[in-house]
Parts: C-alpha cells; structure tokens; sequence
C-alpha cells in the first residue's frame, strides 16, 4: 500500500550523509541468549592471571597501569562495548611485552580474541588465539600457565565452531578439558564439556552430543546448591534449547530458576525467566512466554535484561495482535531503551524496537491514523542506534541499523533512498566478512530492483543471497539459533521470490496457452531459468532439513538429471511450486527439456484445499469428497502434462514436493474423465530432493530383513498407544515371504537389541510395524520401541551401525502404523527428516494411522512383488491397486508413501 512520505524522512537525510546504507530484519528473531555468544556457544569466562610480584617499583606501577588497561578492557566487553574493548586490550598486550610478562600477555590476547570475534573479525581473532597459544606452548609448565592455556583452547575453540569447523573445534576443546581434569576445573571442565556437545550437535552426532548434556546434568544434580550450580543450570538449558530439546530445556531452566530463588540469587532470576521465556516461544506457547517474558522485566537487575524481556513481550504482543497493549507497552519501552549506555546489546535493542514499531505500524488494522507516527518513532531510534554503533566503532551493529533503516525506507517507498542506504550497509558487512548478514542486505536490494521494475537487477542481487546462504549452510543454520526460529521469514522467502522472479513470463520466455483451459503452458526460448529456479527449489527443500535438525547434515549425492535420463528413461519428476498467487510445476521427461506450466490460484486456496483433503483422507466415509478435491489437485499437477507423458512412455512419477503438498499423498489425485486414481495410472515416489538419491535398483539386492514391531499396548512419557492386534502376523508374513528374515516383536524390540542386530550383519531392509508419528518439530518425530520414544535425531547413529566397514546402505526402511502429527501443516517434513536420517536409499511409511489389518495385508503384498523382481514403486503400486480391488476409499490403501529412490 501506497503511503504519503512522512517529514522524519526529510529530517533523516540531514542526519545522515549519503554515505550511510542499511539492512532488512525480515521476521524480527528473538533476542540473543544472554547466558551464550552469538554463535550459542557458552561464552569462556575472560582469561585472568594470577598477580605477579615485582622488585622495583617503577615496575609495580607499569604493571598496575596495565592491568588497568585489562580491567578496562573486561568492563567494556561485558558492557558490549567491542571495538573499545578491543582498543584496551590491544594495548595491555602491546604493554605486557615490552615487559616481558609472557603469561599476562597470552592471557590479554586470548581475550583480544575474544572481542574480536564478537565483531566478526575472524581474520584477526585468529592471529590474536595463535599468538596466544605461541607464547604459551613456550612457557614453563604451572597451574597458572595451564589455567590460561585451557581458556585459550576454549577461545580457539569457540572461533572454528563459529566458522563451521565442528571437527576441528572438538579436538580443541577435548585438549582444553583434558587440562581442566588435571588441573581440577570443574566449573571449566562443564562449561567446555556443554561446548563440547553443541559441536557434536553441530556435526549430526545427535547421540553422543545427548550423552553428555546427560552426564553434564547428572554432575550439576550432585553438586551441593550454589550460586555456580545455577548458572551452570543456566547454561545447559540455553544449549538443550538450542539443540532442539526444548522439553529438558524447560525442565532444566526451572531447576535453574527454583535454586536461584532458594539461594536469593536475585541477580540471576531475570536471565533464568528470559531464557524460560525463549524455551516456551520456541514450544510455541505464546501465554506461557508472555506470561515469563514479563516476570523477567520485573525480576530484572540489569537494565538492559528487563528491555530485552520488554522487547521480546512487545514482539509477542503484536504476534498474537493485542496491538492496543503493545503500544501501551512500546511508550514504556522508549522510555526506559533511550536511558539505556551505548553497546552493542543497546544497539541491537534499538534496532529490535525500531522493527516492533514497524510491524505494530503495519498491523493496526483500521486503525491507520497511528502508523506514521509510529514510523516517525522507528526512525528517530534507528538514527540514535546508528550513531551509537559509529560512536562505538561497531561494524557489525552499524551495519543492522543502517540496514533497518534501509527497509523503513523500503516500507515508505523511498527506493533510491533505501538503495542508497542498504548498499553502504552490504559494504560494511562484507568489509568484516559477516556473511550471516550479508545475505541479509542482498535480499533487501533484490527486493528494492523489484519494486522499481528492474528484475534482471533484482534476479541478479536475489542470486547474490542465494549463493551467501549456501555457502553459510553449517555455521548459518546449525548454530545460529535466530536463524532456526525464524527460518520460514528470514531464509526461505529468499529462496521462493527468486524462484517466482524467474519464471516470470516477462523475463525471456514466450508464453503459449496449453491445450487444457485455464492453464498457462509455457516453453521457454530459454531453458535457464527454468534450471535455475529447479537448482533453487532443490536448494530449498536441503535448507528445510537442515533447519529441521538445526545441522547442515546432509550432502548432495548427484547432479538433478542422470536419474531419469540414464537410469530410468520411464520415470518423470515433477516439482509443484507454492508461491503467493499461483502454483508452478516444473516437469523433467527423460532426455528432454524442462517443461513449465503454472495455475493461477492464491497460495491460501491452494493451502486450504490441502488441508480440506487432508481431513476427508482420514475418514472412512468421505470417499466422494476426497474425489472432489483431489480432483482439483489433479487439474494443477497433472492435467496440462497428460499428453507429453502419454507419449513419452512414462511410468512412474517422482514428485519433489513443495509446502503443505507433502501431507497428502499424491496416489489420490483423481482424474475426473477417466474416473481414475493417479495410482491406477502410474507408479508413485516422493523425492526430499533428486541431489540427494543414491539410486541403485533393488533387483541387483538380495533381500534380507530385519522385522521389528510393537503389537501390545503401550503407555510411553505419558503418551498412551493402542495395541497393534496384525503386527504378529505381519511380521510372519515378512518371515514367509523373505525367508532370510530375523524379528523382534514387543519386548525384543529395544532400541539396544534393534542396535546390536543392525550391528552383527547387514540387512537390506528393515521393517519397523509400530506406532510413530511425523511432525515439523524434530522432537516431536518418533518411532515407538517396546520402553521408548526413539526420536529422529537418534536414527541416523542406529541405523547406519549397520553401514559401519561395509560397503552399503539399508537399502528400504518400512515404517507402518506411522501418522503425520494432526494440526501440523509441515509435518510431513518429519517424514522427510526420517527417510533422510536413517541413511536408507528408501523409505516406505504412512501418512495416517491405517487399520493394521489392511497394512499386514498390503505389506505381504509389497514383498511378494518385490521377489518377483519389481522395482519399489511399482511393488507399491501394486499392492496398493490390490487393496483397493477389495476397498475402494482411500483410507485403507493411499496412506502408503515412498521416499527416496523408487528403483
């Protein structure tokens, strides 16, 4: 909507030179964990040296003057003052060699480090660590020397975790607790220990990394109660959080919080009810964060605690629109924010405040008469921030506040302004090489050339943004825990407007109506764009999962074209693309060019037919309007490539799908004319990603099974699951049809014996009939064992056991009496997740909860095809098309989904 420009922006040009640039906060995150860095690793407590004694006394007085310097350094660090903290620091270790005093030296630096890396300097973090560790390894052994040697690794540690080295970092920080054990650190040696785990966590070994948070808990329990046990508490429940356990994130959190209240440690109560705070929206449970948000700016000692806790309340408020409290709330903010010393924890307050004050401006609803004032208030604030962070010599917060600035510009349509301004911002970004917010201001000029009309421009800076992501996936998503909360507003709109940038009519591509009315069929001049937006979409859907385990875990096996063009010339692959007003399909035949074509329909109708269908598959009796709406569906999807896929002998159809489209499953799709399933027509696979198949057909495979079910009725952390009556049979059943068959059934079926089987031979293909659901929250992704909940993080260590000195993978995972969690819109992004972490080529699982007679049934079917030497895709076909001869709706025979390689 167009608005009339306000005069602050006038007042805003006379403040600011033309010099200055800014930065979008699209989806303003939540405000950093007080008790870690940046890069959510616990935060080494400053370096401190003993006191040394000198003979003379002029000595003495150059010693004091420069442990001054250190303490200066220390108070303006803690206080976010970084680039002055580095100022002091710089000069204490410049002071401390020229007297020689090696030890106080080593210690400087590693703190120089320190700061440096709160600014993004990585380059000179780095040199600062090493010296520090030079002077160190030179030095004779002492309890001091090993004291400040151990905070160093801690240091270096911290600094190749923040550049995606999770490897390296581990060996650093195993080196630094090594030295904690023997110099009897105990309080160190948690700290690292909890470090420690967020790399293991990093690099996907979710099962060791849980160990020790166990352990770490464990020793924090038998402590006596103290004020260090606390903080101890503190820290762990900030990292659960991080790693996605938000369940023991919370329980530790409130064990933090009664033992700081029994001890009077009221210092301590705020951060503890902030970081409650942070774990309940994190669950999603908006009263519940409100309600400790607010106790934290009450119980606050620090300032700048209380103002975050506001801050995040406000930002809660506006969510859940009660916009009449927020801005009761914002003029209490102001108040207090603008009292508030300069640092970099002001200045990234000011910023979180300006961008409240932007949405509460957009989101007044019919009450428009505040908003440019609001505005108005957003700009005076930024400028104050701006000038702060340039006072501060503070690149980094410079840059967000000059790039916030850029998007009220952007808001108010001020576009060369906003250019003007988000370029001086990339430059200052990029000059300290902080490509986590790089991106950020790429995007912002991306959409600032779309709204001036030039979309080769806006192609060509979203394209910027796209390959700044990629090359961050490690270190952007797995231990940025903003980025993780806030991925669907911050990263992936960067990733869907490139791609409907690209298939845009207008950009090079001559548009011809298709043969099906309604439906624009498009063949390009050239195939470029149509490749690139497929690259991106692929890219997408890796971002997605690795959002999902908060770890860049997954590696593209392949380029997106050999499959189907080598391997399987009767197999077409089709990527249905959601945007906000149509819906896309990209279509790869077999040794052709891409096809395009695309419905005209808002993302909102597309989402609500879904949904409408997702409900109707579930019941028995809705038969005919399940038809009805899958019928529509077919009419997006399929109907405008009948004809190529008529005639290019295809059968099977591999669909990378896209949104809410993974909750149902594409067997249903109905086509009206012929009064068909799509199932009676083709065979059917769901790809997380053609990169990421390793296809290989399962006839140069012999079959061999592992079966695993649970049959009995189950209570399991509260949770009460209904006996399974068929699984006995279904398992003997397997038995019959794959003679080199093992099972465990009930009480066999443990997470350690399924382990130790995996262990002892390699199979093929294990099949798990037990309860299990799939969800968008990871820890909310199980399969049920006999005396657990075995979550989707603890797949990938079990059952790539099986894969350890061998040469190959399970070959397909079968999960049955499986459901996708209800009320969830992604959470077949759960399914995705499994079929991506067990390591299996393929997954063979359910969408809902089927009755367990028909699955036994359609399971006996599966393998006998699969003997006779059928392809997967085309067993499930099969078995599908027969239960269907004998029911009709599709309740018994189309939860049954594919993943993976169908070959």
């Amino acid at each position: 909507m167009a608005r009339k420009k306000p005069v602050f922006f006038r007042i805003l040009k006379s403040i600011f030179p033309s010099k200055y640039s800014g930065r979008d906060w699209k989806g303003q995150p939540l405000l950093a964990l007080i008790a870690v860095f940046l890069c959510v690793i616990i935060s080494p407590v400053l370096a401190q040296a003993p006191p040394v004694n000198f003979a003379a006394q002029d000595s003495t007085i150059r010693q004091d003057q420069t442990q001054y310097l250190v303490q200066q350094g220390k108070k303006l660090y803690e206080a976010g003052q970084f680039t002055l903290a580095v100022k002091f620091l710089q000069q204490a270790s410049a002071a401390f060699r020229t007297q020689g005093d090696s030890l106080w030296e080593a210690m400087t630096l590693s703190n120089l480090s320190l700061a440096l890396q709160h600014l993004g300097l990585w380059n000179r973090a780095e040199k600062a660590i090493a010296q520090s560790l030079s002077l160190l390894n030179d030095m004779n052994n002492s309890q001091e020397r090993s004291k400040i040697l151990a905070q160093a690794l801690d240091v270096r540690g911290r600094l190749q975790l923040s550049q995606g080295q999770g490897e390296t970092a581990l060996i650093t920080w195993q080196q630094a607790a090594d030295i904690y054990q023997q110099i009897k650190e105990s309080a160190a040696l948690t700290r690292n220990r909890i470090n420690s785990a967020q790399a293991l966590q990093v690099l996907g070994r979710y099962r060791q990394a849980k160990k020790i948070l166990t352990e770490v808990l464990q020793t924090l329990k038998n402590q006596p109660d103290s004020p260090m046990k606390a903080s101890g508490l503190l820290s762990l429940g900030n990292i659960l959080q991080v790693v996605g356990d938000l369940k023991e994130s919370q329980y530790v959190l409130e064990q933090s919080l009664a033992l700081a209240k029994a001890l009077s440690f009221h210092q301590f109560v705020g951060a503890i009810l902030f970081s409650l705070g942070t774990t309940t929206h994190a669950q999603q449970d908006t009263k519940t964060a409100l309600h400790y948000y607010q106790q934290a700016a009450t119980a606050s000692v620090e300032p700048i605690t209380r103002t975050q806790a506001q801050l995040n309340q406000l930002s809660l408020l506006i969510q859940i629109k009660q916009f009449a409290d927020a801005l009761v709330l914002s003029s209490q903010i102001e108040s207090e924010i603008n009292n508030l010393p300069p640092s970099r924890m002001t200045v990234d307050a000011k910023i979180n405040f300006a961008e409240s004050l932007m949405k509460l401006a957009d989101g007044k609803g019919e009450d428009k008469a505040t908003s440019p004032s609001l505005l108005g208030r957003s700009a005076q604030i930024l400028a104050i921030a701006v000038q702060q962070a340039q006072s501060l010599l503070d690149k980094r917060a410079e840059s967000y506040a000059l790039g916030t600035l850029g998007n009220l510009y952007e808001i108010n349509q001020q576009f060369t302004d906003a250019q003007k301004v988000t370029e001086r911002s990339l430059f200052i970004a990029k000059s300290i090489h902080a490509s986590d917010i790089v991106y950020q201001w790429q995007w912002q000029l991306g959409r600032i050339r779309k709204l001036q009309g030039d979309i080769k421009g806006a192609i060509a800076y979203y394209f910027e943004a796209f390959y700044t992501l990629q090359s961050l996936r490690s270190d952007l998503v797995a231990v940025n825990p903003d980025i993780q909360f806030s991925f669907r507003e911050s990263v992936e709109p960067v990733y869907r407007e490139l791609v409907a940038l690209l298939l845009q009519t207008e950009n090079g591509e001559q548009s011809t109506q298709g043969g099906v009315k309604g439906f624009n069929v498009q063949y390009p001049e050239s195939q470029k764009n149509l490749r690139q937006a497929r690259l991106v979409m692929e890219s997408l859907q890796l971002a997605e999962l690795d959002n999902f385990f908060r770890s860049a875990c997954l590696t593209p096996k392949q380029e997106l074209d050999p499959v189907i063009d080598k391997k399987d010339q009767q197999a077409a692959v089709l990527y249905p693309i959601i945007l906000p007003d149509r819906l896309d399909v990209i279509l790869k035949l077999p040794n052709q060019k891409l096809r395009h074509y695309k419905t005209l329909i808002t993302q909102d109708q597309v989402e609500r037919v879904v949904e409408e269908l997702r409900g109707y598959l579930r019941d028995v009796t809705r038969t005919s309007q399940v038809k009805q709406l899958s019928q529509q569906i077919y009419d997006w999807l399929i109907r405008p490539a009948e004809a190529e896929l008529s005639t290019s002998g295809i059968k099977t159809l591999v669909f990378v799908l896209d949104g809410e489209l993974r909750n149902i499953p594409m067997a249903i799709l109905y086509d009206k004319q012929q009064q068909k399933y799509l199932v009676e027509k083709y065979a059917i696979a769901v790809s997380p990603g053609m990169q990421l198949l390793d296809p290989k057909p399962l006839q140069q495979v012999k079959l061999n099974t592992l079966a695993a079910g649970v049959a009995a009725e189950r209570v399991i952390e509260d949770r009460e699951f209904p006996p399974l009556e068929h699984v006995p049979r279904e398992l003997q059943q397997i038995q019959s049809e794959v003679p080199k068959s093992e099972k465990l059934l009930n009480h066999q079926f443990t997470e350690n014996n399924l382990q130790n089987k995996l262990g002892s031979a390699p199979f093929s293909v294990v099949h798990l009939a037990t309860h299990g659901e799939f969800s968008s929250d990871p820890e909310k992704t199980f399969i049920l064992t006999w005396d657990k909940l075995l979550k989707v993080k603890e797949f990938n260590n079990l059952l790539r056991v099986s894969d350890t000195n061998r040469s190959r993978s399970i070959e397909l995972l079968v999960l049955s009496a499986c459901k996708t969690a209800l009320g969830d819109k992604r959470a077949a992004l759960g399914l995705a997740g499994v079929a991506v972490q067990a390591g299996a080529r393929s997954t063979l699982a359910t969408l809902w909860s089927v009755d367990d007679e028909s699955t036994a049934n359609l399971m006996s079917k599966f393998y006998q095809q699969l003997n006779a030497g059928v392809n997967k895709a085309e067993a499930l076909q099969r078995a599908q098309l027969a239960i269907f001869a004998q029911e009709k709706s599709p309740y018994f025979w189309a939860p049954f989904v594919l993943v993976g390689n169908w070959l």
